[in-house]
């Protein structure tokens, strides 16, 4: 089981990507809602109520949040998981994957709940039995359970596999509520929060606003001539710098997506000296989530390989540093790896 800290996606990276190419919520259709899997209460651990009603929700002392009445957990079914979708386009929405055979899924599911009440309706919980609703776990690209992962505008951005304790949650949920807020999700269901919801953010730099609406547009490619733009005029703009790494990464994964991605994922095992697969299987693991596989994966094509594809290798991996974050402390570990295999 993967700790919070192993696989996590983090969202510093994530603020500016759009998902589209990575996972594709649009074929989840909203059909009749599955029964419970056998054995299991209806409406997952810790639930009030039936599979598919929206309960509301209570903090750890059972005091109900002020959220205008509106539920802060919702047991996730088929018939309104489309419906929660839209809703990420207001707050993001964290789902929490748990099955009756995993112990350690009523835990998160609590942890979860528990803390995100304290937000005070600037986020939502969303509870699946990945035996009930199969095809959510698929799209999510779900490895093992308990596994969160939230949406923000109808985008997923995977948050990690396994138990997490209160900080690391807490931590995680910090920054997603910022990738949110840089994606234009400020919203509230009421109460605590209403009034920052309603702060008017302030507004980017022209070429930055020119990137974010080609983001928007799904244009990667117009996005990242605003950004290579923005550097020719400013070469330290850091954010411009990140940006451009992430909307790179967002074009090349359009091609590898379903079968495209396990195809490249055969020919990397089987030719581990390939560049081009080796690199293009980087960028899956760093949009699912796995980022020292990643990042370790270019590290040692560059300490078996010399030549120009050792330098195309190297200026890859400095782009995923971007990607993830200079700070992250992964990144601070292959940069050692890589110092090594160099030198």
């Amino acid at each position: 089981m993967s700790s919070p800290a192993s696989r996590p996606v983090p969202p510093a990276a994530a603020s500016q990507l759009n998902l589209r190419g990575a996972v594709d919520l649009s074929s989840l259709k909203q059909r009749p809602a599955a029964p419970p899997a056998p054995g299991a209460p209806a409406g997952g651990p810790s639930a009030a109520g039936q599979a598919g009603a929206v309960p509301p929700s209570a903090t750890a002392q059972g005091a109900a949040p002020d959220t205008g009445g509106q539920p802060l957990r919702v047991e996730v079914t088929e018939a309104n998981f489309q419906q929660l979708v839209e809703l990420s386009a207001q707050v993001p929405v964290v789902f929490g994957l748990w099955a009756s055979y995993s112990p350690a899924s009523g835990d998160l599911l609590n942890v979860l709940e528990d803390i995100i009440n304290s937000y005070g309706g600037r986020l939502v919980l969303g509870a699946a039995d990945i035996d009930a609703f199969p095809q959510l776990a698929q799209a999510f690209q779900v490895q093992a359970v308990p596994t969160a992962v939230a949406v923000v505008k109808g985008q997923p951005v995977p948050l990690f596999q396994g138990g997490a304790d209160e900080q690391q949650v807490r931590s995680l949920l910090d920054e997603l509520l910022k990738v949110a807020a840089a994606n234009g999700v400020t919203g509230s269901l009421g109460g605590a929060g209403t009034a920052a919801a309603e702060a008017e953010p302030a507004p980017l730099p022209p070429l930055h606003q020119a990137a974010y609406d080609a983001i928007e547009a799904g244009d990667y490619a117009a996005a990242a001539a605003s950004y290579r733009q923005a550097l020719l005029e400013m070469p330290a703009d850091a954010e411009a710098k990140a940006g451009l790494a992430q909307v790179e990464l967002m074009e090349r994964l359009q091609s590898l997506t379903g079968p495209e991605g396990d195809a490249l994922r055969q020919l990397a095992a089987e030719q581990p000296d390939n560049l081009d697969a080796q690199l293009g299987v980087a960028d899956l693991d760093i949009a699912g989530g796995h980022i020292e596989d990643a990042l370790g994966r270019i590290v040692s094509f560059i300490g078996r390989n010399f030549g120009p594809e050792r330098e195309t290798a190297r200026v890859r991996l400095l782009d995923l540093f971007e990607v993830v974050g200079p700070s992250d402390e992964r990144v601070a570990k292959a940069r050692q790896g890589l110092a090594r295999v160099l030198f």
